[in-house]
């Protein structure tokens, strides 16, 4: 069908106005009387379902509607008008799915935790989705509002340790079959199950390669039972057909993977969708929204990688230069975003993810969000971060070097992206170099690591990040840790990014409103870790209060700091509470409460503590 869509807008000079149907903007034409119109051909009715309008500005979105537009039936004419924010007093320029997020001086209080590393009795050596029920129960007894997970995607490759770094999925789609809860399956819990589960449940950190070897068994011996019948459900045909534009392609990757039938991956995704939505769902009538991290990279070795090698660029790794967590920098190994190619449907396969995610998660932490501006990238022939260099960049050319009386030698590395020109080494060798030269070579160095690509980044960032944001009502937080360019707080600012503040991170400034504050994250010590001296539950309380006192509008705490309130129920060794070393690319990521999660409800001074500070600050669910 053929809709004329027109709405009435005023805009400034230099300002026009897209219409964005089915991720696709639509460029519309000025009319007399400031109205605005675009036909376009072939317009389903379901595509009407969710549309929406952009105001552009040097071919940059500039503003967005609140919400989007929904019409249950297509029409040959359609008049609009522009949707504003109806709340006195929000500070978001979007809508988002959890109101509590848009009510004026909102404050939440919330806890951090892996899924893997939760534990319960009915569990089987490995967190699960089940296990966020009573971590919800005891949330909302405290009055907080807001778990925050790290990814919960797939990253199976052979079952060993390396697969258990959540950062690395296999697919950002699919959830994790890990996660699964046996019983659920309809596994019987005989004698031989009771025995493998106790010895797995009894171990103090995850054995993932024995966990992995374990639930896979189990899980087959279930599709091969009941996959018939689950298949042919209303229920999965419901699921394959809202999932099929990744589910297709993943069950493929990992059908080739393993010699097995594409038919096991899309009914394990089907029932993980089912366990996990069912907890989302509880937590979300009990008030309480789930946090999900977005991880900035995807694997080499992942479906998408695979089925969409153009959308990468497989010569590269992503990292991180030296900074606060490791001296040599960091290698994640994971291939770069050809975003030039990505563009070229307006981020497609962006928000595809993204709203994947919010169908679970009300906020999600967008993992190193610099890369959004800029990435460190590293030529796949080097393994040290040292080795990098920005991508994209405004490098040197030979001549501007040589008119600096400058070496490239030992200064320098040829920019892989721009043939013929260089950017300093991030550890440049100057001990050569006369007085005159190392001053030169500093103040080249200064401009280039903090000035010279400002502006040229921020339009980086600006062309993606409104696009990707208005693809779903998430709560959208950064982590904007390390070498942060100049340009960043401005744009996380100007779009309503919520920024990350660390204990013992060096950042200047007061903490504005807009922010989430922690005592310590999965990548550093905690909050006992980092003392001297291991405190007293009224030297931890304290600290807790610096942060919950504070102006950030969420205070997100690792649930060993909570814990740490508890001196019974705290682990009795404080230096097996960290979950991460982020300078060990080998790291076997194993941290598991040493306590059932169920027990946190029947901790009654615990409980009156963390709900007494949740209230005197004024984050009280």
């Amino acid at each position: 069908m053929t809709t004329t869509f027109q709405i009435h807008y005023r805009t400034a000079w230099g300002e026009s106005l897209s219409l964005v149907l089915r991720d696709k903007k639509y460029p519309m034409t000025w009319n007399h009387g400031a109205v605005w119109s675009v036909t376009v051909t072939g317009v389903p009715a379901a595509a009407l379902k969710d549309y929406t309008y952009v105001v552009m500005r040097g071919g940059l979105i500039v503003r967005t509607e609140w919400s989007h537009h929904h019409r249950k039936a297509a029409e040959a004419e359609i008049r609009d008008a522009w949707i504003d924010c109806p709340i006195p007093g929000c500070p978001f320029p979007r809508e988002h799915q959890a109101a509590k997020f848009d009510r004026p001086g909102f404050r939440g209080a919330g806890t951090a935790i892996p899924v893997f590393s939760l534990r319960t009795a009915d569990d089987f050596g490995i967190g699960e989705f089940r296990d966020l029920r009573p971590l919800v129960d005891w949330a909302a007894a405290t009055r907080q509002c807001i778990i925050q997970l790290l990814p919960v995607n797939d990253t199976t490759r052979q079952g060993g340790w390396a697969d258990s770094y959540p950062y690395s999925p296999i697919s950002t789609f699919a959830l994790h079959p890990l996660y699964m809860h046996l019983q659920d399956l309809g596994i019987r819990e005989d004698a031989a199950f009771k025995k493998q589960q106790a010895a797995l449940n009894a171990l103090p950190e995850l054995d993932y390669p024995a966990v992995f070897k374990a639930k896979m068994a189990y899980i087959r011996q279930a599709f091969e039972k009941r996959s018939a019948k689950d298949l042919a459900s209303a229920a999965y045909k419901k699921f394959y057909k809202e999932n099929k534009g990744w589910l297709d392609e993943y069950a493929a990757f990992c059908a080739k993977r393993d010699s097995l039938e594409p038919e096991y991956y899309g009914w394990m995704q089907f029932h993980l969708d089912k366990q996990f939505g069912e907890e989302v769902d509880y937590a979300r009538a009990k008030g309480v929204s789930l946090k999900g991290d977005l991880p900035i990279g995807v694997s080499a070795d992942s479906a998408e990688a695979y089925w969409h090698p153009e959308l990468f660029n497989l010569d590269s790794s992503t990292g991180a230069p030296p900074d606060f967590f490791s001296a040599d920098g960091q290698n994640w190994g994971f291939p770069t975003y050809n975003w030039e190619e990505m563009a070229k449907d307006d981020f497609a396969w962006w928000k595809a993810r993204l709203r994947k995610m919010s169908r679970y998660f009300d906020a999600f932490r967008i993992d190193h969000i610099l890369g959004f501006f800029r990435i460190w990238e590293i030529p796949t022939e080097y393994k040290s971060g040292m080795m990098g260099h920005f991508n994209p960049a405004l490098p040197y050319t030979p001549e501007e070097i040589a008119s600096l009386d400058l070496p490239i030698k030992g200064l320098f590395h040829p920019d892989p992206r721009h043939p013929g020109k260089y950017q300093p080494l991030i550890s440049p060798d100057t001990a050569g170099l006369s007085d005159g030269q190392q001053k030169r070579f500093k103040d080249l160095y200064n401009d280039f690591f903090y000035h010279r690509h400002d502006d040229f980044w921020r339009r980086n960032a600006e062309r993606k990040l409104p696009e990707l944001l208005g693809a779903t009502g998430m709560l959208a937080c950064g982590e904007d840790l390390g070498m942060v360019p100049d340009c960043v707080p401005g744009v996380m600012e100007r779009e309503r990014i919520l920024s990350l503040k660390m204990r013992g991170m060096e950042q200047e400034g007061p903490w504005r409103t807009l922010s989430v504050c922690a005592t310590s994250s999965h990548d550093m010590e905690t909050l006992r870790m980092q003392c001297k001296e291991d405190p007293e539950p009224g030297e931890v309380r304290r600290m807790l209060w610096e942060f919950l006192d504070s102006p950030s509008m969420l205070a997100i705490f690792p649930l060993q700091d909570w814990v740490a309130l508890d001196k019974e129920l705290r682990r009795a060794d404080r230096m097996e509470e960290r979950i991460n070393q982020p300078a060990d690319p080998h790291h076997h990521w194993r941290f598991r409460l040493h306590f059932d999660v169920r027990e946190l409800l029947n901790r009654s001074e615990l409980n009156t503590a963390v709900e007494g500070l949740v209230k005197d600050s004024r984050r009280a669910a």
